[in-house]
């Protein structure tokens, strides 16, 4: 009986496992096709020139790099040529590396047919085929900002001084081709990223799942004498059992005198009773990321004014996510929401509104994806026509300093052709919702 019972719990974990670990593709997260598409859509924004989207030297692979042709090589080069319609794709590598990093040797033996790329080169061959392609141009097109900010790298400092990545290679475009005009394609590239594909929806998807569980045992898991570190651990442990590799960020977790500092990650504050915290934090699945906030009482029970707060800054939530739909901006969002809550009984006056962030934005934050900041790092603008496809943050939050509390709430959501979808579903959101989890 008991080696019965072993068996079946080996089965059982097998099973498991099979459903939460990512499944990728030989090459490609993608089929060839999808980034094929995405390639065609770039080239009909640049048909008077090419496109050069360098990847990264090393790390991470660069999001716009990747999300054109999806692969990790390092020190890779990507054309887009608009005239001729086709691309052409450089790099040097070996299926031993290839190997050691966990990706397929076809991108080593047959790139061509690994990427679906037109043309492959060496990287050594790069400056000769940019220099033909010059011939026959009139403009080169690049990036000249990059969503990962170069931390060693200061312009403004005026003991450094050293010109970004791109910045330097738009120089050096310009003193090689002084008959050319370069062009920044950063605008460009992010305005296609804001609209996610289908493809890249589902990812999402199972990156909320996964956060979704996690938060939720963060929640169960809740009590006083405890350190902070202890639920960031078990954030982190549950989202790599699920199967992500990474996280999309640290997570922040704030508490007390901390909940000022919105993006406080030291982990560093026994919880005891009376303690209200913010968690926010997100995994990374096949290189997308999620981003998800919650707040609760370290003990398991809302006293009156963690209940007030809390309330406030739910219902202005909920009111935002009912009104998401295509044809509607964040401002428009913000003013209806404001009535609505007006018309159910509401002092909008006390401190548990008036402090509230993104109220009067309708909640809309900033773009997700790639990146937890995607599409070029800035928040949505409120004014904006909200468009299906699109996916950001929904973010209320206020901190009381003088109080030692802070509120958070916080999904991920894509817009729909009809309203919208909340992409980490399932996590308990309202009051007694939450102290039924934690006291269960």
């Amino acid at each position: 009986m008991v080696m019965k019972k072993i068996i079946i719990a080996s089965l059982t974990g097998i099973i498991m496992a099979l459903f939460t670990l990512p499944v990728l593709a030989d090459s490609l997260l993608f089929e060839k096709s999808e980034y094929a598409a995405r390639r065609a859509k770039f080239m009909q924004q640049i048909p008077d020139g090419i496109a050069v989207i360098q990847g990264s030297v090393k790390d991470a692979q660069n999001n716009d790099f990747k999300y054109f042709c999806g692969i990790d090589v390092p020190g890779a080069i990507l054309i887009v040529d608009g005239i001729r319609e086709e691309s052409l794709l450089f790099y040097t590598t070996s299926e031993h590396y290839l190997k050691g990093e966990g990706m397929s040797s076809e991108l080593a033996s047959n790139p061509v047919e690994a990427t679906g790329i037109e043309k492959y080169y060496p990287i050594g061959q790069f400056s000769s085929v940019l220099n033909a392609l010059a011939e026959t141009s009139n403009i080169i097109y690049t990036l000249f900002e990059s969503e990962l900010k170069e931390n060693e790298v200061s312009i403004s400092n005026e003991w450094d001084g050293r010109l970004t990545r791109q910045l330097q290679f738009v120089k050096l475009l310009r003193e090689n081709y002084p008959g050319l005009v370069v062009k920044d394609c950063s605008e460009i590239i992010w305005e296609q990223r804001r609209i996610k594909t289908a493809a890249e929806i589902e990812e999402i998807r199972k990156a909320g799942r996964i956060g979704a569980q996690a938060m939720i045992e963060v929640m169960k898991a809740g009590h006083p004498d405890q350190y902070e570190y202890e639920l960031s651990s078990l954030f982190e442990y549950t989202c790599k059992r699920k199967g992500c590799r990474e996280l999309a960020f640290n997570t922040i977790i704030s508490s007390a005198e901390n909940h000022p500092y919105l993006h406080y990650a030291q982990y560093n504050r026994y919880l005891t009773d009376g303690d209200f915290l913010v968690v926010d934090g997100g995994p990374k699945v096949n290189g997308y990321c999620m981003d998800i906030s919650i707040s609760f009482p370290i003990n398991g029970t809302f006293s009156q004014r963690q209940q007030e707060i809390y309330q406030a800054c739910l219902e202005v939530s909920k009111g935002c996510l009912a009104l998401y739909r295509p044809g509607i901006t964040g401002y428009q969002i913000g003013a209806q929401v404001r009535d609505m809550l007006k018309q159910k009984g509401y002092n909008l006056l006390t401190d548990a509104f008036t402090r509230l962030r993104f109220f009067k934005e309708g909640g809309i934050t900033h773009y997700v994806g790639l990146a937890t900041h995607d599409a070029g790092g800035k928040d949505l603008d409120p004014g904006l026509i909200l468009k299906p496809g699109m996916v950001f943050a929904c973010d209320v939050f206020a901190v009381f300093p003088g109080e030692d509390l802070g509120v958070r709430v916080e999904n991920t959501v894509l817009i729909t052709e009809t309203g919208c979808e909340i992409l980490n579903p399932g996590i308990p959101r309202e009051i007694e919702e939450i102290e039924a989890l934690m006291n269960n």
